[in-house]
């Protein structure tokens, strides 16, 4: 178990932030990228540190066999090769899913099940009996990506995907996944994690933060505590676990934590429009361990002033076309006109269609739309210039000609996905706004 092939998924534009906290935890010299994840050779210990303490992969995944494929009957073969004996028994129950990039396959759904059918077949053959099939809750999970003409075969060790940190039980109507609210705090560079102390943090303030999930994670990694800690993993049910090495892996997490100093000040905030909102992001603190390292307010985001007088780094995943949004005044106005002029559409690159059922990302309470949202980023960016002069703003869009209509110019954009949805992640270096010259007499 100490030459093992792992491959972290991840969102596409995560990889090289991946990359380097793959490097971080594990020691790995060398650390390959691909598109939409990461692997490298690791041992068992590895992929349980990685488990614990990654906060941008999306599961931890073991490959156990790789090659090429022309049919169904070659997926079986290949799974007919792999000692799944030695990673769980006939007792627990398995379930096998399956993805696909130009496979001539027909039928997914078909090779899925070739798959299933050679474990089990297997296992008779070797235990004298076969494990049973679970969809909704199984033991073991095995993974089979197909490429035109090779197949990869993998087992997975987290379970739940990563993101469910274990803490999040009040959220919005669509929460920003914990992975992209840690990818995008990676994007800014800022120095949570890093600083040798509390007091050289950055500031860090989200003005639309919802159900607190940026300012969540960003308390827990200025904190050190490991994403992690709060719960289960499918490793737990295979077969090379063993309790007193993931104790001890638990134990020497919890050491590294930060200690905080009785009455220090916060270095995370957060404020959101809805007080419904702020109240969840308060319990989801809470159960995160961080509510003492965070100040989480109500408040307008056109409206609310700096919450230190040391400039720090401003990151929020602002209203957009398809998404629901803490637009505050603006967005109030913008969602009763934009209800009396037509049906809500939202926008995903240049193309239009109606929007789907529960909105991407967002986790508040307002409508914003069309020219209305241009209403409500052009006040936000007016306060701003106003009031946040030597602060750094980070923005999350789909938008890309939402900087213009800020009229600011980016300093940086880093491409990131919101799921299905390409984003840009925009920086915009704040200055004082400039006195106009007097007019001559």
């Amino acid at each position: 178990m100490n030459q093992l092939h792992l491959f972290l998924p991840c969102a596409a534009g995560v990889e090289d932030f991946l990359a380097d906290e793959v490097q971080r935890i594990t020691g790995a010299e060398r650390v390959y990228k691909a598109r939409a994840g990461v692997s490298l050779q690791a041992s068992w210990r590895d992929a349980l540190q990685l488990n614990l303490h990654s906060r941008l992969a999306q599961r931890v995944l073991v490959r156990l066999w790789h090659g090429g494929y022309r049919s169904e009957q070659d997926l079986y073969n290949a799974a007919s090769e792999v000692a799944w004996e030695i990673w769980f028994t006939p007792k627990q129950t398995i379930k096998v899913e399956i993805t696909a990039q130009h496979s001539p396959l027909t039928s997914l759904n078909f090779a899925a099940l070739k798959i299933k059918d050679a474990v089990c077949d297997r296992f008779r053959a070797k235990r004298g009996e076969r494990p049973s099939v679970d969809t909704t809750w199984p033991d073991v999970r095995l993974y089979a990506h197909l490429t035109t003409d090779t197949v990869t075969l993998y087992i997975d060790t987290s379970g739940e995907p990563l993101f469910k940190r274990g803490w999040r039980e009040d959220k919005g109507d669509a929460p920003l996944k914990e992975t992209l609210a840690a990818a995008m705090i990676a994007a800014t560079g800022w120095n949570g994690a890093t600083a040798a102390s509390l007091d050289d943090i950055d500031p860090l303030y989200d003005p639309c933060c919802g159900s607190g999930t940026v300012a969540i994670e960003a308390a827990q990694m200025a904190l050190r505590i490991a994403p992690g800690l709060n719960r289960r993993f499918a490793f737990e049910k295979l077969l090379p676990y063993q309790s007193h090495v993931w104790q001890g892996l638990r134990d020497q997490a919890v050491q590294a934590e930060r200690v905080w100093p009785e009455g220090h000040a916060p270095i995370v905030f957060g404020s959101d429009v809805s007080f419904r909102m702020v109240d969840f992001a308060q319990r989801n603190a809470e159960r995160a361990g961080v509510a003492h390292a965070l100040d989480l307010r109500g408040g307008d985001a056109l409206q609310r002033m700096p919450p230190t007088t040391r400039p720090g780094v401003l990151l929020l995943n602002p209203p957009y076309g398809e998404r629901i949004a803490a637009a505050g005044v603006a967005g109030q106005n913008a969602a009763e006109r934009a209800r009396q002029r037509a049906p809500r559409t939202f926008t995903v690159g240049a193309r239009t269609a109606p929007a789907p059922a529960e909105p991407h990302g967002r986790e508040s309470a307002q409508m914003s739309d069309g020219a209305d949202a241009s209403e409500f980023f052009e006040r936000l960016a007016a306060h701003w210039k106003g009031h946040y002069a030597g602060w750094t703003a980070w923005l999350l869009t789909p938008d890309l000609k939402l900087p213009g209509r800020m009229r600011f110019k980016e300093s940086r954009r880093v491409p990131l996905w919101n799921g299905p949805i390409e984003c840009r992640l925009f920086r915009f270096d704040l200055q004082a706004r400039q006195p106009r010259p007097a007019t001559p007499q």
